[in-house]
Parts: C-alpha cells; structure tokens; sequence
C-alpha cells in the first residue's frame, strides 16, 4: 500500500514515483510554486542532514495536528479536499432521496447518509433496532446454541476467528474457504500483553471502555465489571494464541491447506460443517487456515469458557461494532477509549464519520456517483501513460543488476508485464440491488449492508476469480499491490494533487505519483510480493543463490530502519515494515530513472532556484510531511506495517547516490552513508 496499510491479508499498500520519456514534458507550461512552495521549506536545516525537515519544516511550524486527528500531513489534505466533494454529492443525494426512484444507488445511498446523520432519531430508538439481536445473545445457555448462533450468517458480530472466501494463493484461477486468528478488540495481540506503561494504560482504557459499555446496556456496577474482566480475561487467552504482524507477514507460513474432515476433526468445537453448510459453502472440500495454533486454542477455548462469559463477548462485539448507530452516550465511550490509543482531542465531526461510514457500506455505488463528478478520463489516460513508462524502467533496472541470473531476471521480466493495471474506478460496478436502505433506522442501514457484504464474498466460491473487483473504494486516497491477482491499483482519490498536478513540472510528478506506481510495481519483488509467480500463485520462480543474495539485501535494508526511532526509545521495527521500506526505496528508484529520460529533466532548467532533480527529491519529501501526536506513533510502530513519514522520506534517500550528487553532499552530512552502507535492490 501507499498509505499506511497491503494485500487484504495483512498487507500494506504502498506508493511509489516513476516517469519515462513518452511522457509529455510540463517544463513549458510550469510555473513558479505549482507543486512545491518554497515557503514550506526550512533553509536553516541543512537538506543532506535531515531531508524532511528542510523540505517541510516550515510547513511543519504552521499545520498543526487539528483536534479531531491523530495525525496531520499530505494525505488528510487531499483526504480533506475529497471529503469536500464527496459532502456536496451525499447532501443532495440525502435531499433528493424521498424522490429518487426507489431501490435505486441514488436512493440508497442518500437515505443511508441521512440516517446516519439523523442523531435525534438514533437518540429516540435506544437500543429499540439493537434489541432483537441482544435478546438472541442472551438466550444462548449451551455449547451448540453457541455453535448455532457463529454458524449463522446473519449473526451480525461474532468474533472469535476470521471467516470467508478469498483466493487460493497457490491456485489463483480459485477461491477457497479461509480461516484464521481474529476476534480481539484491541489493535495487536501486543496490547494485551506486553507489561510496559503504555500498554497498561490503553488496557486501562479498554477496561473502563467495557465496563461503561455493559453499564449503558443496563448492567448494575458490581456486574458491569464483571462482565467486562470476563471479556478483557477471553481475549487475553486469544491474544497469546494469535501469530505477531511480523509472523503474519510469512504467506508460506499463513498458508495451511487441509480437508474439510480434517479440520472437522481438529477443531470439533469450530462445528466447520455447520458453519459451511449455513453460508452455503456445503460444496467445499478444503479450508485454508492461516494460524492453525489460533484455532487449536478457539477451540479449546469455546469448551472451557463458561457459556455465560461467551454471551458477553459476544454482546460486546456487537455492541462495539455498532456505537455510531447508538445513542451518544456508546459513542462518548467508543471516543474516550480511542483517545487513549491515537490522541485525538476531540471527535471528528458527524458529517465526516457518516461519510466515512456511507464510504465503508456503499463504497461502489457511493464511488460511481462520485467519479462522474470529480474524475476526468483525462485523468485517467495519464496515469496508465505514466504506469507504462515505469514498467518500461522497471525492466531496465532489472535488466542491469549485477547481482541477478539469467533465469531469474527472465522470470522477473515475464511477471513484471503480466501485471494487470486498475485505475480510477471499477469498470464493472456491484450489485446492490438485494440491499435495502431506508432512511428509518440507521442501525438497521449498518447491519443490513454488514450482511450483504458478508454475502457477497460468499458468493464468490465456486465461479471463476473475478479480476475485476477492486479492494478499495474510488475516493480512497491510497492504492495497492495484490500479489494473488498481480495487479497494482489506484483509486481516483490518490490522482490528485500533491501525488498528481498537471499543472506542474515533471519533477513534482514523477516524484509524487510516479514514486507511488513505483512502489506498487515494486510490492511485487519485495520480500513478500517476491514469492508470487506471473500468475499470482504462490510459488518460489527465483533460483536458491538469487533468492539468498535478496535476502541479503533486504536484511540491511530491516536493519538500516531498526535504527530509526521517532520517539524516545521507540524504534522502527524493520522485519514489520521491511515490505514497504524496499517499496519505498525501488519505487523512487525506478520513478527518478524514468525522470531522467523526460526532455525537462535533459534540459536542467531550474524552477524557484531548484534543478529538475532536486525538484524531484522535494516533491518526494512533500508527499510525507506529516505532523503525529506521540500516542498515534507507537501505535504505528507496533502495528503498521509503514515507518513513520520522516523515514519514508529520508530513509531511501540515504540509499540514493543521485540524492547525494543533487545536493551536494559531504560524507560528513547526517544523511551521508558510505556505498558499502546503502542498501538498493533495484
């Protein structure tokens, strides 16, 4: 991924930079300012002691984290700009939805959006749409009951372990029935279980989240927190069954082929024919299981839990699940909780998290409405002639590594022109047509579309992989790499300034946009993506010596990063974000040697008293200015698989002679690394 996040299994998406000579010189038509303001820049910072500072140190002064975010930098003001136009279209889609033709995107979505907003009615029903799935919870006093309830595909939250169809990553022309660890509250396994101050404190927090949740459910104080050491004391027990995100980045190891009958007999108390058989799955022979450790202990678990602390789970789940569709007083709590993990100051507005939430539940027939208005097909044609002038540097790059046989390079070569490109917006829309939305219950809204999407990945087993489905939603500002369909996209939201302006030079883009193709395109030689062949099976085509000389290189690239620490004490961990740090640094590799062959870069004019080249390298810089409030930085460093942004600005530049040669840099500069020291793959 880009962003901060990469394949649906646990992966991140990445962005990458890259140009090429077809594309057309902007030099021309540039002008003074346009994609880089010197005014952002520190001058008293010097550029080759810390890069990101001097490129957004002033930028940084003058933007401040507002209260309603964790964090503050170049994707929340896109972010912000998208959320503009993405208001004005669901404020006229909620005007007009009582006269749209009913059943229709227009309908649905406008009367979503108006539940969702409409606070007053949440307020009147309480727990009135909630009830009937409270009532089911409760009435559970057996194992089989228990079993039924998981079993049943309308449950609407049911924790304990992931469930689905996706695709099989060593026959990727299939889909497959897949299990795996789940069913925690808290953002990592971690959380539960390390004894440092911080950890105490968010358990703290969880703690009073629960106990305030059962007590608004009705719960008398002795019994509330009961209830919630019950459920804090289940998911501690899950928690040490689960793999680390660092574990979880293995997909030969995530990756557990066994027969039905197999896993029947492994985990009797899952009841799997059960599950199978509700969700209409009967047919399936096979499950795969991503942890089978984590089920072993579910399903001993699900036999030692006294069945009362079970039905608290699970009310908890539910409940948890559904804050924004109660009344205040569950989203107060839900936001006092967060504020311990992200340090926020204040919740975002309503307006914001309805359109997140309208985003989430009707991302497609929300996306079309809003691609027509703001994502242009000139748009569009320019990120795939930009996509294919990366690829054709990409096969340079790899042509011309010293380090890479034969076989492997032709291997490479054959993957790198299979990959499949998405950009925008689908070219086939979803079907909502089986989603009802009524502007009379916005708790009813939420379950109604959690149901759908539930079954709309079931349906998927047993018909021919649709390679037109898309993992995000059009205004998403990120994009991706998926190795199971060897595709890279990007959605509509990420074509946009500061990734992409057609009104500035080629510097900018290349390094904004082009960085960003780069990167994805690199997701698929990382230490991850690497391990899938052209067709997107997960199969080893690299020779044992070739294979072992990568592995050489990415490990100074984890060690390089480990050093990193953003905050007293707290470091990058390398191994967790190895994937993205080699996206990063292949990505703005390939996207400044697909720069050098535009006729701007030839000619070297500069632009606000700054070569093509060093353009190039701020632009790069601006795309990860960020200001983050500590509490949101540990917790990325535990869980995201991104290094902070000051690392994912600098620490490829540290690997970069070219950045060296554009600044001037001495060996006794900050950033300065010996050769022997660099670590670049391609």
């Amino acid at each position: 991924m880009f962003k901060n996040s990469r394949y649906q299994r646990g992966a991140a998406l990445a962005v990458a930079a890259l140009g090429l000579a077809a594309a057309p010189a902007l030099a021309q038509t540039a002008k003074s300012g346009v994609g880089i303001d010197p005014a952002n820049i520190d001058k008293s910072v010097k550029p080759c002691d810390n890069f990101f500072q001097y490129a957004n140190g002033n930028w940084l002064k003058n933007n401040p984290t507002p209260a309603a975010e964790s964090r503050w930098g170049s994707f929340n003001e896109l972010a912000e700009h998208n959320y503009a136009t993405q208001k004005a279209i669901l404020e006229d889609l909620a005007a007009h939805a009582s006269t749209a033709k009913p059943g229709t995107n227009a309908q649905k979505v406008g009367d979503f959006y108006a539940s969702a907003l409409d606070t007053m009615a949440i307020e009147r029903a309480g727990l009135k749409y909630l009830q009937p799935y409270l009532t089911k919870i409760n009435s559970l006093k057996t194992l089989p009951e228990v079993q039924a309830y998981l079993a049943d595909p309308k449950s609407v939250s049911t924790g304990w372990y992931d469930f689905g169809v996706g695709q099989d990553e060593k026959i990727s022309t299939q889909y497959a029935v897949q299990m795996g660890q789940g069913g925690l509250t808290l953002p990592d396994r971690d959380y539960y279980l390390k004894d440092d101050a911080r950890s105490k404190s968010i358990r703290a927090a969880y703690k009073t989240y629960l106990t305030t949740v059962f007590g608004l459910l009705g719960d008398a104080p002795a019994l509330a927190t009961a209830n919630a050491d019950a459920v804090m004391a289940l998911e501690t027990k899950m928690a040490e069954a689960s793999r680390t995100r660092v574990d979880l980045r293995d997909p030969q190891k995530n990756y557990n082929k066994m027969t039905v009958a197999q896993a029947t007999k492994d985990y009797p108390n899952l009841a799997l024919p059960l599950v199978l058989k509700n969700n209409g799955l009967g047919a399936a022979k096979e499950v795969i299981v991503g942890q089978p450790e984590f089920l072993k202990a579910a399903n001993g678990l699900l036999a030692s839990t006294p069945i009362a602390d079970q039905r608290q789970y699970l009310r908890w789940h539910l409940v948890s699940s559904l804050t924004s569709a109660l009344p205040k007083a569950y989203g107060d709590a839900a936001f006092r909780y967060a504020q311990a993990l992200t340090g926020a100051k204040k919740q975002q507005p309503r307006w914001k998290r309805s359109l997140q939430a309208t985003d989430r539940s009707l991302g497609e027939a929300f996306g079309e409405l809003y691609v027509a208005k703001a994502f242009s097909p000139a748009a569009k044609l320019k990120a795939k002639e930009m996509i294919e002038n990366l690829r054709k540097a990409y096969a340079e790059r790899i042509m011309a590594t010293d380090w890479m046989s034969a076989a492997t390079k032709k291997e490479a070569i054959v993957k790198l022109n299979a990959f499949a490109v998405k950009i925008g917006y689908p070219d086939k829309w979803k079907d909502y047509s089986k989603l009802k939305v009524t502007r009379t219950s916005y708790l009813d809204n939420l379950i109604a579309a959690r149901q759908w999407a539930a079954q709309d990945n079931l349906s998927h087993f047993g018909k021919p992989i649709d390679r037109g489905e898309w993992g995000m939603t059009p205004p998403t500002v990120n994009a991706y790499y998926n190795p199971a369909m060897n595709e890279i996209v990007f959605p509509a939201g990420i074509l946009q300034a500061p990734f992409y302006d057609p009104k500035a030079d080629d510097a900018v883009n290349y390094g904004g946009i082009g960085a960003v193709i780069g990167h994805e395109m690199t997701h698929g030689f990382d230490d991850q993506g690497r391990q899938y062949d052209a067709k997107g099976n997960l199969r080893d085509w690299w020779t044992k010596e070739d294979g072992d000389k990568f592995n050489a290189k990415a490990k100074m690239v984890g060690q390089q990063y480990s050093k990193f620490s953003p905050l007293d004490s707290v470091y990058v961990n390398g191994d967790l974000t190895m994937g993205e740090n080699l996206a990063d640094i292949g990505g703005l590799t390939i996207a400044y040697q697909a720069f050098q062959k535009t006729a701007e870069a030839k000619a070297g004019k500069s632009i606000d008293g700054f070569t093509p080249e060093q353009r190039f390298f701020l632009s790069w810089a601006t795309v990860w200015r960020t200001n983050d409030r500590p509490q949101a930085v540990r917790q990325q460093v535990l869980t995201d698989p991104h290094s902070p942004g000051m690392f994912r600005a600098n620490g490829p530049l540290m690997n970069m002679p070219e950045f060296y040669k554009a600044f001037g840099c001495q060996p006794t500069d900050k950033m300065a690394r010996p050769t022997v020291e660099q670590a670049r793959i391609w």
